[in-house]
């Protein structure tokens, strides 16, 4: 099945969950081996495996047991700084997001709205 945005939160959690115990498999590993080899307890991974809600750490580690941890820089890839932002920010880190300013906003006068 191919993971999308069309799918509810549960579905994807199935879905991990099966890819990881087919890998596991693939791997000749047993629920205990491959939860001992990434320092999780048995019943985590069984629960994972079932499509329940983790610990974000216990799946990384899974990962790295099943070398497949690259994969989650194939998922969210480092963002590069571009080269005039950081000029323009004199080379710190951008903080936070802003909101996108509307330019018909900007072309009406401003008003104390008396008129309510």
């Amino acid at each position: 099945m191919k993971i999308s945005e069309f799918l509810t939160d549960d579905v994807i959690l199935s879905e991990i969950g099966e890819r990881i115990s087919r890998r596991r498999l693939d791997l000749q590993l047993t629920q205990e081996k491959l939860a001992e080899q990434a320092g999780i307890a048995k019943r985590t991974l069984e629960r994972i495996e079932a499509g329940s809600s983790s610990q974000m750490s216990s799946l990384i580690r899974i990962l790295r047991a099943l070398d497949s941890l690259s994969g989650l820089e194939r998922m969210i890839p480092e963002v590069a700084e571009r080269p005039m932002d950081l000029l323009k920010r004199k080379g710190k880190k951008r903080q936070r997001a802003s909101t996108r300013r509307n330019a018909e906003k900007r072309d009406t006068p401003w008003t104390w709205n008396d008129d309510i």
